[in-house]
């Protein structure tokens, strides 16, 4: 199914790709998002739904020094967020705080409670446990993963472990098991390995290449949903690694090239023409190419998911999230007419590459999206959710 321009829509300044639900803000349906400009100063966005649903507004508007590559808002602190900044040379992360009066103020600077100083080389991502309160931070660099212990009322954070994932691994993200406050997963070119934040020694791996992004049922246990590039979003149970329980397409766009070369993988053509100018083969053609940048679970609705891409589109899909022998889940939303094609959406609202997706945890219905190119964009899933 094609989605129309239905999305409530905001517009940021400069070019961006990270989005976070601020979870800890129960009184409202909230985001924060963060911009990627090399030459002009930075922004932080805190966006709100309106109460009729109908506007997204800006409550806050905060300078943020340098571009911003990874965002995440604290779950139990709705004024504390991490970023994952670069000046075009070097990388850092840091904790911040955004000032209680904040809408009252012209010019509100946010504070550094923390710098998560101890990366050497570029910074992937930070990791806050999704579940609640904890005083735990995970930072994740090519080379090492770090566990953080985190004070925000003393301004301070320690590491309390570190541990490399071996010279034949470039760790690319992570997420962190909702259901288990001591299992971390991290990607790598080859794999996707699985932590344990106590001894801090891997326990197992998935053996599946250029995994982009990745993100654990928060519903069910021992369900990971991965999107790679080559293959797609893969659904596993975790008790049962050699295959995944579902497959589903990923997202793939088109480009144009011309290639002067005497031969071409032909496969790889799906127009093409051949001209001589002199002596030399010529090539114009449209080649395809699989990009799927972000997938994220429902936080209530049992095997819906998101995923974005390359190709200007947000799928919404409904996975099957239980291997076999397993009971089905009461808050499952699928029906015998859509297990043929699981794909319940496609939400075609943008002019650039999709990077951020997040799903409001107060209402669940609700998602934000946002582009390359600074816009943000807020659905419903309410008409693909049964009658209960």
């Amino acid at each position: 199914m094609q989605g129309g321009s239905s999305g409530i829509g905001y517009g940021l300044k400069y070019q961006a790709r990270c989005i976070s639900d601020v979870k800890a803000d129960t009184d409202h349906t909230s985001f924060l998002t963060g911009t990627l400009s090399l030459k002009e100063e930075n922004e932080v966005h805190l966006l709100r739904l309106s109460s009729g649903g109908t506007e997204l507004i800006c409550e806050g508007l905060f300078s943020h020094p340098n571009e911003i590559w990874d965002l995440g808002s604290c779950p139990f602190d709705q004024r504390i967020f991490s970023t994952v900044f670069s000046s075009g040379e070097s990388y850092g992360a840091a904790i911040w705080q955004i000032p209680e009066l904040y809408g009252q103020l012209n010019s509100p600077q946010l504070e550094r409670i923390a710098a998560l100083d101890a990366h050497v080389g570029k910074i992937n991502c930070i990791l806050w446990w999704p579940s609640g309160r904890h005083d735990k931070l995970i930072s994740i660099d090519e080379e090492n993963l770090f566990l953080w212990s985190l004070d925000c009322s003393k301004k301070a954070a320690q590491v309390q472990s570190k541990e490399s994932s071996g010279m034949l691994h470039y760790l690319s993200g992570g997420a962190w098991d909702p259901h288990d406050a001591n299992s971390v997963a991290a990607t790598c070119e080859s794999s996707v390995q699985f932590w344990d934040l106590r001894t801090m020694k891997k326990t197992n791996s998935i053996e599946h290449a250029h995994v982009r992004n990745m993100d654990y049922d928060t519903k069910k246990k021992h369900i990971l949903v991965t999107a790679a590039d080559e293959y797609g979003l893969h659904i596993w149970d975790l008790r049962k690694l050699k295959v995944p329980i579902q497959e589903l397409p990923g997202h793939t766009h088109w480009y144009y090239i011309s290639v002067l070369h005497s031969s071409v993988n032909s496969h790889a053509l799906t127009k093409s023409y051949l001209q001589y100018s002199s002596f030399i083969l010529v090539f114009d053609c449209n080649l395809f190419e699989n990009r799927t940048w972000a997938v994220s679970c429902s936080p209530e609705y049992d095997g819906l998911l998101l995923s974005a891409g390359t190709d200007s589109t947000v799928n919404l899909w409904l996975a099957s999230t239980s291997s076999s022998g397993d009971e089905p889940s009461e808050s499952s939303i699928e029906s015998p007419t859509r297990r043929a094609n699981p794909l319940l959406n496609s939400y075609s609202d943008y002019e650039d590459s999709v990077y951020g997706l997040a799903w409001s945890s107060r209402e669940p219905w609700i998602f934000a999206s946002l582009s390359y190119d600074g816009r943000v964009v807020v659905e419903s899933v309410k008409p693909f959710l049964s009658k209960r």
